[in-house]
């Protein structure tokens, strides 16, 4: 078998790929290992709203009984919902079921370990070895010593009490424009935002398990940037399915991206002296501009492979406290372990608050450089010909020395198809689009 898990989770189409039958595996699996000499263990499982959502708890609930473990419902709520309740709890482990940004016909089973992390390498191959050894050493409990299934009504509002104390004073005077992507922010975020005082206007925010990011949410953040100027808002928030990212909007309808809010996030903690070390952690792929303008603020940023686990693992590594990605996946690690965009979007919206400045003001800390991507399709045993061929080399190093420290050449190969990404940054659109092509095709012409 190939491996099951992915970047995040077991994620495929839901009743064909995701079957009941391994997500009943995954439960059963997965609680054996999480929790192998716990006495009566506790397992958290949320979902988001997607349709396939009740098949999938149900199996994987009874997986989790079926070892004797005890599993506790919160319902639709955010992945970083079980991050944090998996903590408050003093749960053995946590499960989000969620295809986060990915369309109604996909989900995912994604766990968290007791303290709120996702889980490492090691452990997902544990417990997929568990499931191709047909569970030979995992016991089969009767009677009593059969696990029992409870719901925790108060987790929604324990997780929105959590978000809303991460910021100091309230959003009174803020108008804010929600898009919630009909999925599991469509009751947190408004609710957090109203109770903390702002003018809440909100679309998308009416699930019927079909309409999860259908055009909407953090990947299609079109509508709120109409919508937050018609509607005369201060600034929006965009979430994806899950609510573990967010993007936001400024008071004239721009985009404001994870790089941007990463930017004027790690300039107000380093204001206020609570950037350890004055580090951001970002990745790779984050736009130039990102570390020109935190060079000019005098904060080091740290760059990781692509993937909010790799930042995650950084940050862990020398205790960083802010790291993230441009899709708007960002770790505040002082409150969650996990990315939070209900959380980001009540730091994005306190830190206007308490400075008076729009968010275009704040967002102007930085300025976006022009990035053209081009994917020069390869067999997979040529993927490393940009660090073999001595004129392709040679052909990066005039590039590089073109753009003369105001752009960059990264050539990134893609780890699930046969693509080399050729990714150039600068300050003129016409130029690096020319140079990105002529890169792709002298790699093409290699082949």
């Amino acid at each position: 078998m190939s491996r099951m898990f992915g970047t995040d989770g077991v994620r495929g189409v839901a009743n064909t790929e995701l079957t009941a039958d391994i997500a009943y595996s995954l439960g059963r699996a997965g609680a054996y290992v999480l929790t192998e000499g716990t006495h009566k263990p506790k397992i958290l499982v949320a979902k988001d709203t997607r349709i396939s959502g009740d098949m999938l708890e149900a199996a994987l609930v009874a997986g989790i009984l079926s070892v004797g473990a005890e599993a506790v419902l919160l319902g639709v709520v955010p992945t970083p919902a079980v991050a944090y309740l998996t903590r408050k709890y003093n749960a053995d482990a946590g499960v989000m079921i969620s295809a986060s940004h990915n369309p109604v016909q996909d989900n995912g089973i994604k766990f968290f370990d007791n303290r709120g992390y996702k889980l490492d390498d090691s452990i997902e191959d544990e417990i997929q070895r568990v499931i191709e050894s047909n569970f030979a050493e995992v016991p089969s409990p009767i009677g009593g010593a059969i696990g029992r299934c409870s719901t925790e009504p108060r987790a929604l509002d324990e997780y929105i009490d959590f978000v809303k104390s991460t910021i100091s004073g309230d959003l009174k005077g803020i108008r804010v424009g929600l898009d919630c992507a009909n999925g599991a922010a469509y009751e947190a975020a408004v609710k957090a935002f109203r109770e903390l005082g702002a003018v809440v206007r909100v679309i998308n925010d009416n699930p019927d398990g079909e309409n999860i990011n259908d055009a909407c949410g953090s990947t299609h953040p079109e509508e709120l940037m109409d919508y937050v100027v018609r509607k005369n808002c201060d600034l929006g928030f965009a979430f994806d399915g899950d609510a573990d990212r967010c993007m936001a909007v400024d008071e004239k309808g721009k985009l404001i991206h994870g790089d941007y809010v990463l930017t004027l996030c790690a300039k107000h903690l380093k204001d206020q002296g609570k950037l350890k070390d004055d580090t951001l952690v970002v990745t790779v792929m984050s736009n130039l501009g990102l570390d020109i303008a935190c060079k000019e603020e005098n904060i080091k940023t740290i760059k990781t492979k692509v993937g909010d686990r790799y930042v995650l693992e950084e940050m862990l590594k020398h205790g960083y406290v802010l790291g993230g990605e441009q899709s708007g996946h960002i770790i505040f690690l002082e409150h969650n372990t996990t990315g939070d965009g209900l959380l980001t979007a009540l730091q994005v919206a306190s830190i206007k608050k308490q400075t008076g400045k729009t968010l275009s003001e704040l967002a102007g800390i930085m300025k976006e450089l022009p990035q053209v991507l081009v994917n020069a399709r390869v067999t997979n045993d040529k993927k490393n010909i940009y660090l073999e061929d001595e004129e392709i080399i040679n052909s990066i190093k005039e590039m590089e020395a073109k753009l003369n420290g105001k752009g960059r050449v990264l050539i990134r190969p893609s780890g699930t198809e046969p693509l080399i990404r050729v990714m150039l940054e600068g300050e003129n659109q016409e130029e690096i689009d020319k140079m990105a092509h002529d890169l792709a095709n002298l790699m093409l012409s290699k082949i």
